[in-house]
């Protein structure tokens, strides 16, 4: 913990901030979208793949190293008097006239590569938030269900008195019974969420499975601006987009090796020997690949057709980004007006509560239909709950799909 804490001071990723965790108290959401990014095992993995793409884009830059070779020949037999030797040392031209293109190559995917890991972290970031809200708005609705089916539980025990007494009908009993029972399973279903939603977030924070979190409320969720704002954000800050722009521009170099390598191989050689009659040559030597037939085509081919699959790729994913901003921010709309509608009509439902409770108190009002006041605000208030959840959920989201945090959406 010591440690996890350590490095959250430490962490420089895009759009996340340094954040001090303290495990005694409840994590706030970013808290949870740090560890997330820490200590995901997920994340380990692919971190590692980052050390390869560096490894690669520095061994592009390096040049190819000379060819030596020697030979030495003892004399057995004949008239001469020497042994004969010879060295020759070659040198590939033709990766020099490509090293710039393979360093372009490299350096964009060695940055697609970072970019693919940011946006891994971001979206897991996104996921322990989501998670983190998802668990207080059940742990809320756990507790609306309870007293619920408690109540509920109440309700039929009285009418099981009184039907025995032959006050009520029978069908009276069995309605009761049937709400009990339903109120039952909507609670034990709450629970059964909850400790998934509660598993789930260990699972993505890289804890054991039956680590216990604390968490901090969220802050209230922000207005979403119109989604052609949104999308505008998203161009630029998405970092997936940004890597599929990386991968074009690697594309792009591999297209230009390509047609490089249409034109002959070059390799220069420069050789020196001594045979058995002390005769002494020194002298280059000049070889290439007759482009006749092949010339590459097949390369051209195939880095091109590459680079049109990128291109189509990013433009699906664009698209793809257009329309789920679009869908997200009206549905988040379509949620706020139902909660606001909701909101304006519980009061009126809590006065008449109120007042049939006091009616039982008087004697005026059965504790039935006082019960049953009771229980229509607490079906809306877990109605309200749930509808503050999917607003907070689907805020992250969009968070996700406009590619940074909603401070942002302003600027």
């Amino acid at each position: 913990m010591a440690i996890v804490s350590a490095d959250a001071a430490r962490i420089d990723r895009p759009y996340l901030q340094p954040q001090p965790i303290d495990w005694t108290r409840p994590l706030t959401p970013n808290a949870l979208a740090v560890i997330a990014v820490l200590e995901n095992p997920d994340l380990k993995a692919q971190r590692a793949k980052v050390g390869v793409t560096d490894a690669q884009a520095f061994a592009a830059r390096l040049l190819p190293d000379p060819q030596v070779q020697a030979n030495y020949d003892k004399l057995l037999a004949g008239p001469d008097m020497f042994d004969a030797f010879g060295g020759q040392l070659a040198m590939d031209l033709n990766q020099l006239r490509t090293a710039r293109v393979e360093r372009q190559s490299n350096e964009a995917g060695k940055r697609q590569v970072r970019l693919d890991l940011a946006w891994a972290e971001w979206q897991a970031a996104g996921q322990a938030r989501l998670q983190g809200v998802r668990i207080l708005a059940l742990a809320r609705q756990l507790a609306i269900a309870k007293a619920s089916a408690a109540s509920a539980e109440q309700l039929f025990e009285a009418s099981l008195r009184a039907g025995g007494r032959g006050d009520i009908s029978g069908a009276d009993v069995d309605t009761r019974r049937q709400a009990a029972l339903d109120a039952t399973d909507k609670a034990r279903q709450a629970d059964t969420d909850l400790g998934a939603a509660q598993m789930e977030l260990n699972k993505l924070l890289g804890l054991p499975p039956e680590t216990v979190l604390r968490i901090a409320p969220p802050p209230e969720p922000v207005q979403a601006p119109n989604p052609a704002t949104l999308v505008s954000q998203a161009i630029t800050r998405r970092l997936d987009l940004q890597a599929l722009r990386a991968g074009y521009d690697a594309a792009e170099a591999d297209v230009h090796k390509a047609i490089l390598d249409q034109f002959p191989n070059l390799s220069l050689t420069l050789a020196s020997a001594r045979d058995t009659s002390d005769n002494r040559t020194i002298g280059p030597a000049i070889g290439f690949t007759l482009p006749l037939w092949n010339r590459n085509r097949g390369g051209i081919a195939i880095a091109t057709a590459t680079r049109a699959q990128l291109k189509a790729e990013y433009e699906a994913r664009l698209f793809q980004t257009r329309a789920e901003i679009t869908t997200a921010v009206t549905g988040i709309d379509t949620v706020r007006q139902q909660r606001a509608d909701l909101l304006a009509k519980l009061p009126a439902m809590k006065r008449i509560a109120d007042a049939s409770a006091t009616a039982v108190k008087r004697g005026d009002l059965s504790s039935a239909a006082a019960a049953t006041a009771e229980q229509a605000v607490r079906d809306r208030e877990l109605t309200l709950s749930q509808l503050d959840q999917q607003i907070a959920e689907q805020t992250i989201a969009l968070e996700l799909l406009s590619g940074g945090p909603s401070e942002g959406w302003t600027r």
